[in-house]
């Protein structure tokens, strides 16, 4: 009874690492763009939404114009650029991530970076080729 508590406390440490708030930082410039929640949804996988735009020039009511499909001219904030990540040992994968600025959706994993957790790793395929960027945690009311 003790292993079985002791593996599903590890398993909820494991999903409460990556799900929360995360800061999504330009791996070019070194800004932060915005705010992405990251939460699990009631059919186990992963979903993310952009919950805060950080480039105080961006309008408030800023579209994804580049966008295609159901998400061409939906507004940015509430957007879901992660969805359908699926649990594999300490990885999310099998993902879809949307890239706005270039209104283009990429295969993707994503993982808590094991030296610190709150650094997320997220990585978006095209064929043989990858992107991975980090993200940083938010913390409560900052």
């Amino acid at each position: 009874m003790v292993m079985i508590l002791l593996m599903i406390s590890c398993f909820a440490v494991q999903a409460q690492q990556i799900t929360g708030k995360w800061k999504v930082i330009d791996e070019e410039s070194g800004e932060a763009k915005c705010i992405v929640d990251i939460f699990k949804t009631d059919d186990h996988t992963l979903k993310g939404e952009i919950t805060k735009l950080l480039d105080s020039d961006a309008p408030k009511n800023a579209t994804c114009i580049k966008c295609k499909g159901k998400f061409k001219n939906e507004p940015l904030v509430g957007l879901p650029i992660l969805r359908n990540f699926k649990k594999e040992d300490d990885k999310w994968v099998d993902g879809k991530i949307t890239d706005p600025e270039k209104g283009k959706t990429y295969d993707s994993k994503i993982w808590v970076d094991e030296d610190d957790t709150d650094k997320l790793k997220v990585r978006g395929y095209l064929s043989i080729f990858y992107r991975t960027q980090t993200w940083e945690r938010v913390e409560d009311g900052k």
